[in-house]
């Protein structure tokens, strides 16, 4: 039982990882799951729209392209939780 201490552990290294700036992460996360971008842009205009029309006093148009805008948000919000499922379902 006396066979003497343990070997000495050795550190393994750590993994490097590139570096990644605003532009290819943009670029790697539209690819990922390219209908969220869409979805914030179908998001903007709509707004956009409606302001633009309630500045110009069209109110009916206006009240209509604010709820597109929340319907656009949600279809938005679930293409980024399908998104997260998807790579959820892929990593493993």
């Amino acid at each position: 039982m006396a066979a003497g201490p343990p070997p000495p552990l050795e550190p393994y290294p750590l993994p490097t990882f590139p570096e990644e700036g605003f532009t290819e992460k943009f670029v790697r996360k539209t690819r990922e799951n390219p209908l969220v971008p869409l979805g914030c842009l179908c998001t903007v205009s709509i707004l956009a729209y409606g302001i633009i029309c309630f500045k110009k006093g069209n109110t009916r148009r206006s009240q209509l392209m604010m709820r597109a805008r929340v319907l656009a948000q949600g279809v938005t919000f679930a293409a980024m939780l399908g998104g997260m499922v998807a790579t959820a379902m892929k990593s493993r």
